[in-house]
């Protein structure tokens, strides 16, 4: 199997921290699950978005400078992603970018932080004929091998819902689960599906944005045809749009406050590190623990 996948993603992170004076991506990662799990090791000097519960006072006082405690892992973690294989993921993003891809990338980039820290991997989505699940495996063969697979079976009838259900039958190790999916997916999900799954499990969610339907070339992919000029240009249309999906989007995002469940919204390709990057610093400084 060609790692093609893997090759983009690492050409992304190479320009990516090239473009930082250390690989902070990737210190995020390792970072955010601090305090549990996790052996005193080391000393270093305090830098801007520590958390001041790390501080060692009594070292700090003795040096003259602000120390932090680090940390160092006692065990690996069991990485799951939950993807959205459903037709709208077919179609484009705010930027006008394809919605497939950007998931496409944030999972494997997000799975490659997860390799290099030793984590094993597994993923889930509805595949055009079952629920399809992949052991918990580490290694780049491993995530490229996900990647081919949910590329060839988006498209489906999905419901996130009843993925959520089967891990919280199913699977009864503790996991940190990344969904990848859109504003409709999140929004669909009950409070009480997102309740019992908090409960049990580190949960993020990356949020694949949608085009809006009006003021340019729009194709509706559940009609399968180019939406009509006449609703493309109508003004009053486009407002009430932006009204509702900034609606649903503030709904869901107290929805999930509620849970201290992070987000992230991806528009770009080639903004999907950076995005990524924020997603594990709004889940580090969340003070879950």
């Amino acid at each position: 199997m060609k790692m093609k996948y893997i090759t983009k993603i690492k050409a992304n992170l190479s320009i990516y921290t090239k473009k930082k004076t250390s690989n902070i991506l990737e210190g995020s990662y390792n970072s955010i699950y601090k305090g549990k799990s996790m052996n005193f090791e080391d000393l270093r000097e305090y830098v801007v978005g520590d958390n001041v519960k790390d501080i060692a006072w009594k070292a700090s006082a003795r040096s003259n400078k602000i120390l932090i405690k680090q940390y160092r892992a006692e065990k690996k973690h069991n990485i799951l992603f939950i993807l959205d294989s459903g037709k709208k993921m077919l179609a484009d993003t705010r930027a006008l970018e394809a919605k497939k891809e950007l998931a496409l990338m944030a999972t494997g980039t997000i799975g490659y932080l997860v390799d290099r820290h030793g984590d094993s991997i597994s993923a889930i989505y509805k595949g055009k004929e079952k629920i399809k699940l992949f052991p918990f495996k580490t290694g780049l063969y491993n995530i490229e091998k996900i990647l081919n697979s949910y590329e060839k079976e988006i498209n489906t009838e999905n419901n996130l819902e009843d993925l959520i259900n089967y891990i919280l039958r199913f699977i009864k190790r503790r996991m940190i689960i990344f969904v990848i999916t859109d504003i409709e997916g999140m929004s669909n999900i009950s409070e009480e599906t997102l309740r019992r799954l908090s409960l049990l499990h580190d949960v993020m969610f990356v949020n694949v944005s949608d085009a809006l339907m009006t003021g340019y070339n729009a194709f509706d992919v559940d009609q399968d045809n180019y939406i009509p000029d006449y609703i493309l240009e109508d003004e009053k249309l486009k407002e009430l749009e932006l009204e509702i999906k900034t609606k649903i989007y503030d709904e869901t995002k107290e929805k999930f406050k509620k849970y201290k469940i992070v987000t992230t919204t991806i528009n770009k390709q080639k903004d999907i590190v950076n995005d990524v990057f924020k997603l594990l610093e709004r889940r580090k400084n969340a003070n879950i623990y």
